[in-house]
C-alpha cells in the first residue's frame, strides 16, 4: 500500500441498495451480517412491534440467564414476535428491533425499495454480490453537495496505534490519518522518560504476555500488544544511552549522557526534538487545512502554511543566536514576521472587520504567540520526568546497595527492597509517562492537525442466529 494511500482515512463510497420490496428483510439480513454498510437511519421513528416487546420485556426484568446478556442477533426468516416474547429471547428481539428501525428508513416506489447508506469503497463489490441473490443491487451514488463521508481508519498494523487518535476525536474524512506518527511520535517521548533498560524489558514482556492472551481479562486489549512492546523498546534504547539497567546501576557504560549529570543538556534536546515535533505538526495542518478548506485557508491558518512559516521563522532565529550566525537570524526574524503578518490576515478576514475586528485580531495574535512559546517549552517535561525516573531508580539502587553489606539478613532486605521499589517506581514512573506523552500529544501536537472533527464510520453489523457456513466466514468492517 503507498504511504499516501495508509496515510488517509479509507475511501469511503455514498451507496443506495435496492431491492424488491418483498426481498428488504432479506437484503437488511444480509448487509447486517456483512457490517460493512451503514445505513440512513430515520430520526424519531416511532418504535416498531419487536422494539415494543424488547421495551416491555426489559422493564418486567429478564432472567439472569446467558441469553438475556447476549448480543443482538437477526434471525433469517422473520420470526413469530408473539414467541419470542413468550420464551424471553432478548437477543433476536433486539436484532428484530434494529431492522426495524433500518426498515422504517426504505423509501418504496411500486415494489421496489431503496435505502442510502455509506460504505467502504473496496467493500462495494463484495456487498453488490452479497445482493444479487435477493434480487437487488448496491449501486454507487454521487456524493450529496455539503456532507462529508464518515470517517474509518484504517485497520491492520496501523490500529494498535488508532486509539491516541480516536480518544482525542474523530479525523475529519478530508484529513490525513495521523495513527502511525502519533504512535511513533508516543512512544519516542515515553522512551525518553521512561529511559531505563531494565524498565523497558519489562514492558516488552508485558507486551508479549498480551500478545498470548495472558492474563485473561485483559484479553480485550490484545490488539494493543505492538503499542505496548513499542513504548518498551523505546525505553530499552534510551536506557542504552543513558547507560541505565534498573537504575545508574553501573552494569552499562552512559553512551550519550547521564541524566542525573547533565540535566542542562537533557533539557535542551528535549526541547530541540518538542520544536521538531511541531514543525511536522504544522506541516501536517497544512496539508488537513488546505483539503478542508482550499488553498485561501490552508495558506492563512494559524494551524497552516501563516502558522508554519512563523514557527519555522523562531525556529531559525533561535539557532542562529545560539551559533552566532547573523545572516540566519535575519532570514528567520523575517519569515516569523511574514508568518505572523498572514496569520493576522487569515484572523482579521474571519471577523467582522471595523475596530472590533481590530481588537479581536489582537488579541487572538497575541493568544497565538504565547501558545507557540508554552508549547514549545512544554516539552522540558520530558527532561523533568526522565530525570525524576532516573533519581528514584538510583534512590532504589544506593538502598539497596546500603543494605546488602549487612550480613544476610543484609542481602534479604536487599533483595526484598530492590524488588518493591523496582515495582512501585516502575508503576508510577510508568503512569507519569504515559500520562505526560499523552498531554503532550493532545495539547501540543493535536490541536495543530485537528480543528474540525468529522463523524466516526459506524457500519451496521448484526450476527445472523443461526449462522451459515459462508456466514460463518464473513469478517464484517471494524471501525478503527
Amino acid at each position: 500500500m503507498p504511504l499516501s494511500e495508509a496515510m488517509t482515512p479509507v475511501r469511503m463510497r455514498r451507496v443506495a441498495v435496492v431491492v424488491p420490496r418483498t426481498s428488504l428483510r432479506d437484503a437488511l439480513v444480509r448487509i447486517a451480517e456483512e457490517g460493512c454498510v451503514e445505513l440512513d437511519r430515520v430520526e424519531e421513528a416511532a418504535p416498531g412491534a419487536a422494539a415494543v416487546r424488547l421495551r416491555l420485556l426489559r422493564g418486567q426484568g429478564t432472567p439472569s440467564g446467558s441469553e438475556s446478556a447476549a448480543p443482538a442477533v437477526l434471525a433469517r426468516a422473520a420470526p413469530d414476535l408473539d414467541l419470542l416474547d413468550h420464551r424471553r429471547q432478548v437477543a433476536v428481539l433486539a436484532g428484530e428491533a434494529q431492522l426495524e428501525e433500518r426498515a422504517q428508513g426504505a423509501v418504496g416506489r411500486g415494489d421496489v425499495a431503496a435505502l442510502a447508506g455509506w460504505c467502504p469503497a473496496a467493500e462495494v463489490p463484495r456487498v453488490a454480490d452479497r445482493l444479487t441473490a435477493t434480487g437487488g443491487a448496491l449501486l454507487p451514488l454521487p456524493l450529496p453537495r455539503g456532507t462529508d463521508p464518515p470517517t474509518l481508519l484504517r485497520s491492520g498494523r496501523a490500529a494498535s496505534f488508532a486509539p491516541l487518535v480516536t480518544t482525542y476525536g474523530t479525523p475529519a474524512y478530508a484529513d490525513n490519518d495521523p495513527s502511525w506518527p502519533a504512535g511513533l511520535a508516543y512512544v519516542v517521548m515515553f522512551g525518553i522518560m521512561f529511559g531505563d533498560v531494565g524498565h523497558g524489558a519489562l514492558l516488552v514482556l508485558g507486551a508479549l504476555a498480551l500478545r498470548l492472551g495472558w492474563p485473561r481479562p485483559l484479553a480485550r486489549f490484545t490488539r494493543l500488544w505492538p503499542f505496548l512492546a513499542g513504548a518498551g523498546v523505546a525505553a530499552m534504547v534510551a536506557g542504552v544511552a543513558y547507560g541505565e539497567f534498573f537504575g545508574p546501576t553501573g552494569l552499562l557504560p552512559v553512551l550519550w549522557l547521564s541524566p542525573l549529570d547533565e540535566p542542562a543538556r537533557l533539557l535542551a534536546a528535549a526541547v530541540v526534538l518538542g520544536a521538531g515535533l511541531l514543525l511536522l505538526a504544522h506541516a501536517a495542518g497544512t496539508v488537513n487545512r488546505v483539503r478542508e478548506g482550499g488553498w485561501a485557508r490552508g495558506l492563512y491558518a494559524a494551524s497552516g502554511c501563516a502558522g508554519l512559516l512563523f514557527y519555522l521563522g523562531l525556529v531559525l532565529a533561535a539557532a542562529a543566536l545560539l551559533l552566532h550566525g547573523r545572516a540566519l537570524a535575519v532570514a528567520g526574524a523575517a519569515c516569523a514576521v511574514a508568518g505572523l503578518t498572514s496569520v493576522a490576515s487569515g484572523l482579521f478576514r474571519a471577523t467582522a472587520g471595523g475596530g472590533a475586528g481590530v481588537a479581536e485580531t489582537v488579541v487572538r495574535l497575541f493568544d497565538v504567540v504565547v501558545r507557540t512559546g508554552t508549547n514549545t517549552l512544554s516539552f522540558a517535561r520530558l527532561a523533568a520526568f526522565g530525570l525524576t525516573h532516573a533519581a528514584l531508580a538510583d534512590l532504589v539502587w544506593r538502598g539497596t546497595t546500603g543494605l546488602a553489606g549487612r550480613g544476610a539478613a543484609g542481602v534479604a532486605g536487599a533483595a526484598l527492597l530492590f524488588v518493591v521499589g523496582t515495582a512501585v517506581s516502575f508503576a508510577l514512573e510508568a503512569l507519569v509517562a504515559g500520562v505526560q506523552a499523552l498531554r503532550l500529544e493532545f495539547y501540543e501536537l493535536f490541536s495543530r492537525l485537528f480543528e474540525t472533527e468529522g463523524r466516526p464510520f459506524r457500519p451496521w453489523h448484526v450476527p445472523p442466529a443461526e449462522p451459515a457456513d459462508r456466514a460463518a466466514k464473513v469478517i464484517p468492517c471494524s471501525p478503527g
